[in-house]
Protein backbone atom coordinates (compact mmCIF):
# COMPACT_ATOMS: atom_id res chain seq x y z
CA UNK A 1 0.00 0.00 0.00
CA UNK A 2 1.26 3.78 -0.95
CA UNK A 3 1.75 6.05 1.26
CA UNK A 4 1.39 8.64 0.12
CA UNK A 5 -2.28 9.38 1.43
CA UNK A 6 0.51 10.65 4.34
CA UNK A 7 0.58 13.56 2.76
CA UNK A 8 -3.06 14.44 2.91
CA UNK A 9 -3.14 14.06 7.00
CA UNK A 10 -0.10 15.81 7.39
CA UNK A 11 -2.12 19.11 5.67
CA UNK A 12 -4.90 18.52 7.81
CA UNK A 13 -2.29 18.50 10.96
CA UNK A 14 -0.59 21.64 9.63
CA UNK A 15 -4.17 23.08 9.78
CA UNK A 16 -4.87 22.00 13.06
CA UNK A 17 -1.80 22.95 14.04
CA UNK A 18 -2.38 26.76 13.15
CA UNK A 19 -5.89 26.70 14.11
CA UNK A 20 -4.72 25.63 17.72
CA UNK A 21 -3.30 28.66 18.26
CA UNK A 22 -5.06 31.35 16.00
CA UNK A 23 -8.03 30.73 17.67
CA UNK A 24 -7.45 31.94 20.71
CA UNK A 25 -5.41 35.27 19.42
CA UNK A 26 -8.36 35.74 17.38
CA UNK A 27 -11.04 35.63 19.80
CA UNK A 28 -8.59 37.26 22.38
CA UNK A 29 -8.20 40.11 19.56
CA UNK A 30 -12.03 40.35 19.59
CA UNK A 31 -11.95 41.34 23.60
CA UNK A 32 -11.59 37.21 24.77
CA UNK A 33 -10.69 37.47 28.32
CA UNK A 34 -8.62 34.17 30.10
CA UNK A 35 -11.95 33.18 31.31
CA UNK A 36 -13.67 32.88 27.75
CA UNK A 37 -10.15 30.69 26.65
CA UNK A 38 -10.50 28.66 29.76
CA UNK A 39 -14.39 27.95 28.22
CA UNK A 40 -12.88 27.46 24.39
CA UNK A 41 -10.04 24.73 25.40
CA UNK A 42 -12.52 23.68 27.76
CA UNK A 43 -15.17 23.09 24.53
CA UNK A 44 -12.62 21.49 22.69
CA UNK A 45 -11.32 19.27 25.71
CA UNK A 46 -14.98 17.71 26.46
CA UNK A 47 -15.83 16.72 23.01
CA UNK A 48 -12.46 14.78 22.27
CA UNK A 49 -13.29 11.56 23.32
CA UNK A 50 -16.57 11.41 22.11
CA UNK A 51 -15.52 12.51 18.75
CA UNK A 52 -13.50 9.18 18.33
CA UNK A 53 -15.89 6.75 20.09
CA UNK A 54 -18.90 8.16 17.86
CA UNK A 55 -16.54 8.13 14.48
CA UNK A 56 -14.86 5.29 15.43
CA UNK A 57 -18.15 2.95 16.03
CA UNK A 58 -18.96 4.44 12.77
CA UNK A 59 -16.23 3.07 11.00
CA UNK A 60 -16.91 -0.13 12.74
CA UNK A 61 -20.08 -0.85 11.95
CA UNK A 62 -19.99 0.72 8.70
CA UNK A 63 -16.25 0.00 6.90
CA UNK A 64 -16.44 3.22 5.22
CA UNK A 65 -13.25 4.57 6.89
CA UNK A 66 -11.84 7.04 3.75
CA UNK A 67 -15.74 8.57 3.85
CA UNK A 68 -15.59 9.43 7.66
CA UNK A 69 -11.90 10.78 7.49
CA UNK A 70 -12.50 12.87 4.29
CA UNK A 71 -15.84 14.33 5.94
CA UNK A 72 -14.59 14.88 9.02
CA UNK A 73 -11.51 17.19 7.02
CA UNK A 74 -14.26 18.94 5.44
CA UNK A 75 -16.30 20.10 8.27
CA UNK A 76 -12.83 21.42 9.47
CA UNK A 77 -12.64 22.97 6.69
CA UNK A 78 -15.85 24.79 7.01
CA UNK A 79 -15.74 25.37 10.45
CA UNK A 80 -12.32 26.98 10.12
CA UNK A 81 -13.88 29.43 6.97
CA UNK A 82 -16.28 30.31 9.69
CA UNK A 83 -14.25 31.47 12.44
CA UNK A 84 -12.88 34.98 10.72
CA UNK A 85 -16.22 35.78 9.32
CA UNK A 86 -17.95 35.90 12.50
CA UNK A 87 -17.54 38.17 15.61
CA UNK A 88 -19.75 36.03 17.71
CA UNK A 89 -17.70 34.81 20.54
CA UNK A 90 -19.84 31.52 21.37
CA UNK A 91 -19.79 30.89 17.17
CA UNK A 92 -16.16 30.71 17.39
CA UNK A 93 -16.10 28.36 20.47
CA UNK A 94 -18.61 26.24 18.68
CA UNK A 95 -16.95 25.61 15.31
CA UNK A 96 -13.90 25.52 17.37
CA UNK A 97 -15.33 22.63 19.44
CA UNK A 98 -16.49 20.85 16.09
CA UNK A 99 -13.16 20.82 14.67
CA UNK A 100 -11.71 19.57 17.89
CA UNK A 101 -14.44 16.87 17.80
CA UNK A 102 -13.72 15.89 14.24
CA UNK A 103 -9.34 15.93 15.06
CA UNK A 104 -10.04 13.26 17.55
CA UNK A 105 -12.83 11.51 15.24
CA UNK A 106 -10.16 10.66 12.68
CA UNK A 107 -7.37 9.45 14.61
CA UNK A 108 -8.84 6.13 15.39
CA UNK A 109 -9.23 5.78 11.90
CA UNK A 110 -6.36 7.08 10.44
CA UNK A 111 -4.87 4.70 12.68
CA UNK A 112 -6.79 1.87 11.14
CA UNK A 113 -5.61 2.42 7.86
CA UNK A 114 -2.30 2.83 8.77
CA UNK A 115 -1.99 -0.73 9.22
CA UNK A 116 -4.58 -1.89 7.08
CA UNK A 117 -3.51 -4.62 4.19
CA UNK A 118 -0.12 -4.28 5.98
CA UNK A 119 1.83 -8.03 7.88
CA UNK A 120 1.19 -6.89 12.16
CA UNK A 121 4.92 -7.11 12.23
CA UNK A 122 4.51 -4.01 10.40
CA UNK A 123 2.17 -2.40 12.19
CA UNK A 124 4.36 -0.44 14.75
CA UNK A 125 6.34 1.42 11.88
CA UNK A 126 3.16 2.31 10.13
CA UNK A 127 1.64 3.95 12.84
CA UNK A 128 4.85 5.61 14.10
CA UNK A 129 5.06 6.67 10.52
CA UNK A 130 1.51 8.16 10.61
CA UNK A 131 2.74 9.76 13.98
CA UNK A 132 5.73 11.23 12.18
CA UNK A 133 3.73 12.83 9.52
CA UNK A 134 0.94 13.98 12.27
CA UNK A 135 3.79 15.87 14.23
CA UNK A 136 5.68 17.38 11.21
CA UNK A 137 2.38 19.01 10.11
CA UNK A 138 1.72 20.16 13.10
CA UNK A 139 4.83 21.84 14.12
CA UNK A 140 4.78 23.37 10.17
CA UNK A 141 1.11 24.93 10.84
CA UNK A 142 2.99 26.70 13.93
CA UNK A 143 5.83 27.69 11.80
CA UNK A 144 3.46 28.80 9.06
CA UNK A 145 1.82 30.74 11.94
CA UNK A 146 4.89 32.77 13.01
CA UNK A 147 5.72 33.84 9.60
CA UNK A 148 2.57 34.77 8.69
CA UNK A 149 1.28 37.12 11.71
CA UNK A 150 5.42 38.34 11.19
CA UNK A 151 4.81 39.74 7.66
CA UNK A 152 1.66 40.21 7.35
CA UNK A 153 0.96 42.62 11.00
CA UNK A 154 3.51 44.72 9.11
CA UNK A 155 1.11 45.73 6.21
CA UNK A 156 -2.05 44.79 7.94
CA UNK A 157 -4.17 45.64 11.16
CA UNK A 158 -3.35 42.79 13.77
CA UNK A 159 -6.77 41.73 13.56
CA UNK A 160 -7.02 41.27 9.46
CA UNK A 161 -3.80 39.50 9.37
CA UNK A 162 -5.42 36.69 11.78
CA UNK A 163 -8.13 36.47 9.55
CA UNK A 164 -5.90 35.67 6.56
CA UNK A 165 -3.92 32.82 8.78
CA UNK A 166 -7.71 31.78 9.68
CA UNK A 167 -8.54 31.58 6.01
CA UNK A 168 -5.22 30.05 5.19
CA UNK A 169 -5.51 27.37 7.58
CA UNK A 170 -9.23 26.53 6.29
CA UNK A 171 -7.75 26.23 3.04
CA UNK A 172 -4.83 24.43 3.98
CA UNK A 173 -8.06 21.95 4.99
CA UNK A 174 -9.93 22.10 1.99
CA UNK A 175 -6.64 20.90 0.09
CA UNK A 176 -6.31 18.30 2.61
CA UNK A 177 -9.41 16.98 1.74
CA UNK A 178 -8.96 17.11 -1.90
CA UNK A 179 -5.68 15.38 -1.68
CA UNK A 180 -7.00 12.21 0.89
CA UNK A 181 -10.37 11.76 -1.32
CA UNK A 182 -7.56 10.73 -4.11
CA UNK A 183 -5.27 9.82 -1.76
CA UNK A 184 -6.63 7.27 0.80
CA UNK A 185 -6.29 3.55 0.40
CA UNK A 186 -9.72 1.96 -0.21
CA UNK A 187 -12.03 0.35 2.65
CA UNK A 188 -10.63 -2.86 3.33
CA UNK A 189 -13.36 -5.96 3.07
CA UNK A 190 -14.76 -7.18 6.92
CA UNK A 191 -12.16 -10.01 7.24
CA UNK A 192 -9.24 -7.78 7.04
CA UNK A 193 -10.26 -6.00 10.14
CA UNK A 194 -7.21 -5.87 12.74
CA UNK A 195 -7.21 -7.71 15.70
CA UNK A 196 -7.65 -5.50 18.18
CA UNK A 197 -5.24 -6.50 21.06
CA UNK A 198 -2.49 -7.21 18.29
CA UNK A 199 -3.27 -3.23 16.98
CA UNK A 200 -3.03 -2.21 20.78
CA UNK A 201 0.35 -3.83 21.09
CA UNK A 202 1.42 -2.37 18.07
CA UNK A 203 0.13 1.33 19.28
CA UNK A 204 2.44 1.15 22.27
CA UNK A 205 5.24 0.06 20.48
CA UNK A 206 5.25 2.22 17.68
CA UNK A 207 7.62 5.61 18.03
CA UNK A 208 6.16 8.67 19.77
CA UNK A 209 5.64 11.95 17.87
CA UNK A 210 3.10 13.78 19.99
CA UNK A 211 3.84 17.35 19.79
CA UNK A 212 0.94 18.18 19.65
CA UNK A 213 0.48 17.84 22.80
CA UNK A 214 3.27 20.04 23.83
CA UNK A 215 0.73 23.29 23.48
CA UNK A 216 -2.25 21.42 23.22
CA UNK A 217 -2.69 18.99 26.35
CA UNK A 218 -6.07 18.04 26.28
CA UNK A 219 -5.99 16.29 22.96
CA UNK A 220 -6.59 12.53 23.02
CA UNK A 221 -3.45 10.24 22.92
CA UNK A 222 -2.65 8.31 20.44
CA UNK A 223 -4.20 5.33 21.76
CA UNK A 224 -7.58 4.15 20.74
CA UNK A 225 -10.28 4.89 23.01
CA UNK A 226 -13.22 2.84 21.02
CA UNK A 227 -13.00 0.06 23.42
CA UNK A 228 -13.19 1.37 26.58
CA UNK A 229 -15.93 -0.43 28.84
CA UNK A 230 -16.01 2.06 32.32
CA UNK A 231 -17.85 -0.40 34.17
CA UNK A 232 -15.75 -3.24 33.33
CA UNK A 233 -12.50 -1.27 34.16
CA UNK A 234 -13.73 0.02 37.54
CA UNK A 235 -13.72 -3.43 38.39
CA UNK A 236 -10.68 -4.22 37.21
CA UNK A 237 -8.63 -1.17 38.10
CA UNK A 238 -5.84 -2.22 40.94
CA UNK A 239 -5.02 -0.03 43.35
CA UNK A 240 -1.52 1.37 41.94
CA UNK A 241 -3.27 1.94 38.59
CA UNK A 242 -6.21 3.57 40.15
CA UNK A 243 -3.39 6.17 42.39
CA UNK A 244 -1.69 6.54 38.95
CA UNK A 245 -4.65 7.34 37.17
CA UNK A 246 -5.08 9.86 40.17
CA UNK A 247 -1.76 11.81 39.15
CA UNK A 248 -2.35 11.84 35.47
CA UNK A 249 -5.88 13.84 36.20
CA UNK A 250 -3.89 16.04 38.38
CA UNK A 251 -1.42 16.27 35.58
CA UNK A 252 -2.98 17.61 33.15
CA UNK A 253 -5.11 19.86 34.84
CA UNK A 254 -2.18 22.02 36.10
CA UNK A 255 -1.07 21.47 32.21
CA UNK A 256 -4.47 22.61 31.02
CA UNK A 257 -4.72 25.20 33.75
CA UNK A 258 -1.71 26.79 32.33
CA UNK A 259 -2.11 26.53 28.47
CA UNK A 260 -5.84 27.51 28.31
CA UNK A 261 -4.94 31.54 29.56
CA UNK A 262 -1.59 31.11 28.37
CA UNK A 263 -1.94 33.62 24.51
CA UNK A 264 -4.13 36.69 26.38
CA UNK A 265 -0.74 36.72 29.07
CA UNK A 266 1.82 36.71 26.86
CA UNK A 267 -0.74 39.41 24.54
CA UNK A 268 -0.42 41.30 27.78
CA UNK A 269 3.31 40.89 28.48
CA UNK A 270 3.86 42.42 24.92
CA UNK A 271 4.17 39.66 22.85
CA UNK A 272 2.33 39.63 19.39
CA UNK A 273 0.98 36.60 17.63
CA UNK A 274 4.22 35.80 15.90
CA UNK A 275 6.03 36.01 19.11
CA UNK A 276 3.60 33.73 20.52
CA UNK A 277 3.40 31.21 17.50
CA UNK A 278 7.46 31.10 17.81
CA UNK A 279 7.65 30.58 21.46
CA UNK A 280 4.77 27.55 21.06
CA UNK A 281 6.52 26.46 17.77
CA UNK A 282 9.45 25.98 20.10
CA UNK A 283 8.27 23.73 22.63
CA UNK A 284 7.44 21.65 20.11
CA UNK A 285 10.44 21.05 18.43
CA UNK A 286 12.31 20.95 21.85
CA UNK A 287 10.07 18.05 22.10
CA UNK A 288 10.30 16.16 19.16
CA UNK A 289 14.23 16.33 19.44
CA UNK A 290 14.05 14.67 22.51
CA UNK A 291 10.93 12.11 22.12
CA UNK A 292 14.08 9.33 20.79
CA UNK A 293 16.40 10.06 23.63
CA UNK A 294 13.55 9.97 26.35
CA UNK A 295 12.27 6.53 24.90
CA UNK A 296 15.91 5.24 25.04
CA UNK A 297 16.76 6.48 28.25
CA UNK A 298 12.76 5.08 30.22
CA UNK A 299 14.14 1.67 28.49
CA UNK A 300 17.07 1.45 30.62
CA UNK A 301 15.78 2.99 33.83
CA UNK A 302 12.95 3.24 36.29
CA UNK A 303 9.80 5.02 33.93
CA UNK A 304 8.21 6.12 37.25
CA UNK A 305 11.61 7.44 38.02
CA UNK A 306 12.24 9.32 34.90
CA UNK A 307 8.49 10.58 34.86
CA UNK A 308 9.21 12.04 37.79
CA UNK A 309 11.72 14.31 36.81
CA UNK A 310 10.25 15.24 34.16
CA UNK A 311 7.12 16.41 36.14
CA UNK A 312 8.94 18.02 39.08
CA UNK A 313 10.43 19.96 35.70
CA UNK A 314 7.34 20.98 34.71
CA UNK A 315 6.18 21.81 37.93
CA UNK A 316 8.57 24.52 38.22
CA UNK A 317 8.75 26.04 34.94
CA UNK A 318 4.65 26.75 34.28
CA UNK A 319 5.16 29.22 37.43
CA UNK A 320 8.59 30.35 36.44
CA UNK A 321 6.23 31.83 32.96
CA UNK A 322 4.54 34.61 35.25
CA UNK A 323 7.49 35.79 36.85
CA UNK A 324 9.30 36.05 33.84
CA UNK A 325 6.79 38.10 31.77
CA UNK A 326 6.03 40.17 35.10
CA UNK A 327 9.46 41.02 36.26
CA UNK A 328 11.14 41.02 32.53
CA UNK A 329 8.25 41.33 29.86
CA UNK A 330 9.75 41.67 26.44
CA UNK A 331 13.07 42.22 27.11
CA UNK A 332 16.40 40.55 25.68
CA UNK A 333 16.91 39.05 29.16
CA UNK A 334 13.21 38.51 29.35
CA UNK A 335 13.10 36.88 25.59
CA UNK A 336 16.14 34.59 26.52
CA UNK A 337 14.44 33.43 29.54
CA UNK A 338 11.15 33.00 28.18
CA UNK A 339 12.25 31.07 25.78
CA UNK A 340 14.45 28.66 27.51
CA UNK A 341 11.50 27.84 29.85
CA UNK A 342 8.82 26.93 27.05
CA UNK A 343 12.28 24.77 25.42
CA UNK A 344 12.50 22.87 28.70
CA UNK A 345 8.39 22.64 28.66
CA UNK A 346 9.09 21.11 25.39
CA UNK A 347 11.29 18.91 27.22
CA UNK A 348 9.54 18.10 29.85
CA UNK A 349 6.14 16.99 28.09
CA UNK A 350 8.47 14.66 25.68
CA UNK A 351 9.12 12.52 29.15
CA UNK A 352 5.25 12.67 30.01
CA UNK A 353 4.23 11.41 26.97
CA UNK A 354 6.81 8.71 26.60
CA UNK A 355 6.58 7.64 29.94
CA UNK A 356 3.03 7.85 30.76
CA UNK A 357 1.60 4.62 28.81
CA UNK A 358 4.74 2.79 30.05
CA UNK A 359 3.23 2.77 33.60
CA UNK A 360 -0.31 2.49 32.41
CA UNK A 361 0.66 -0.85 31.05
CA UNK A 362 2.63 -1.63 33.31
CA UNK A 363 0.35 -1.32 36.45
CA UNK A 364 -2.52 -2.40 34.30
CA UNK A 365 -3.56 -6.30 34.81
CA UNK A 366 -3.22 -7.74 31.35
CA UNK A 367 -6.68 -8.57 30.42
CA UNK A 368 -7.66 -4.82 30.35
CA UNK A 369 -4.21 -3.53 29.31
CA UNK A 370 -5.81 -2.25 26.01
CA UNK A 371 -8.81 -0.39 27.68
CA UNK A 372 -6.75 0.97 30.83
CA UNK A 373 -4.63 3.08 27.85
CA UNK A 374 -8.64 3.89 26.75
CA UNK A 375 -9.21 5.43 30.28
CA UNK A 376 -5.70 7.42 30.04
CA UNK A 377 -7.03 9.38 26.65
CA UNK A 378 -10.84 9.54 27.97
CA UNK A 379 -9.44 10.81 31.39
CA UNK A 380 -6.71 13.21 29.96
CA UNK A 381 -9.51 15.03 27.87
CA UNK A 382 -11.33 14.93 30.98
CA UNK A 383 -8.60 17.18 33.07
CA UNK A 384 -8.31 19.12 30.35
CA UNK A 385 -11.59 20.26 30.24
CA UNK A 386 -11.37 20.73 33.98
CA UNK A 387 -8.58 22.54 34.30
CA UNK A 388 -8.95 24.81 31.29
CA UNK A 389 -12.32 26.03 33.42
CA UNK A 390 -10.25 26.39 36.17
CA UNK A 391 -7.16 28.07 34.66
CA UNK A 392 -9.14 30.40 32.70
CA UNK A 393 -11.16 31.52 36.09
CA UNK A 394 -7.72 31.69 38.31
CA UNK A 395 -6.29 34.28 35.73
CA UNK A 396 -8.94 36.41 35.59
CA UNK A 397 -7.99 37.28 38.93
CA UNK A 398 -4.08 36.78 39.15
CA UNK A 399 -2.13 35.19 36.29
CA UNK A 400 0.58 34.33 39.10
CA UNK A 401 -2.19 32.56 41.26
CA UNK A 402 -3.46 30.28 38.06
CA UNK A 403 -0.07 29.39 36.90
CA UNK A 404 0.95 28.74 40.67
CA UNK A 405 -1.89 26.35 40.51
CA UNK A 406 -1.07 24.59 37.42
CA UNK A 407 2.37 24.10 39.05
CA UNK A 408 1.00 22.97 42.16
CA UNK A 409 -1.04 20.22 40.18
CA UNK A 410 1.99 18.91 38.21
CA UNK A 411 3.37 18.97 41.75
CA UNK A 412 0.46 17.02 43.43
CA UNK A 413 0.50 14.38 40.47
CA UNK A 414 4.77 14.59 41.27
CA UNK A 415 4.13 13.06 44.27
CA UNK A 416 1.61 10.29 43.52
CA UNK A 417 4.59 9.12 41.41
CA UNK A 418 6.84 9.16 43.91
CA UNK A 419 4.82 7.27 46.40
CA UNK A 420 3.88 4.32 43.87
CA UNK A 421 7.87 4.26 43.17
CA UNK A 422 8.46 4.10 46.90
CA UNK A 423 5.69 1.40 47.66
CA UNK A 424 7.23 -0.63 45.03
CA UNK A 425 10.45 -0.40 46.05
CA UNK A 426 9.28 -1.15 49.99
CA UNK A 427 7.80 -4.19 48.54
CA UNK A 428 10.47 -5.39 46.59
CA UNK A 429 13.39 -4.88 48.94
CA UNK A 430 12.60 -7.77 51.55
CA UNK A 431 12.03 -10.04 48.17
CA UNK A 432 16.06 -9.16 47.27
CA UNK A 433 17.14 -9.93 50.90
CA UNK A 434 15.22 -13.32 51.00
CA UNK A 435 17.09 -13.99 47.73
Amino acid sequence: MSDRWLYAWALGSAAFGGASLIVPLYVVSLGGDPVTLGVLAAVAAFVGVPGALAFGGIADRTGKRRGLVVGALALVAAMLAVVPLTRSIPVMIAANAVVWFASAAVLPILTLLAVADAPDNQWSARIARLNTYQGVGWALGLLAGAVWTAGATRILEVRTAQQGFLLACAGCAAVSVLAAARLLPPDPGRSAEPDPRKLRQAIRRAGRFNVRGVTFPFSPARVDPRGLHPRRLAHRFTPALTLYFGAILLVFAGSAAFFAPLPVFLGDAGYGSDGVFVLYLLSSVASALCFDRVGAFAATHDARLVQLAGLLGRALALPVVAVLGAALGVTNVGLVGTAVVFAAIGVTWAVISVTTGTIVTQLAPASIRGEALGAYSALMAFAGGLGSIAGGWLAASSYGLAFAVAGGLVLAGAAVVFLLWYRATAVSEPDRSIA
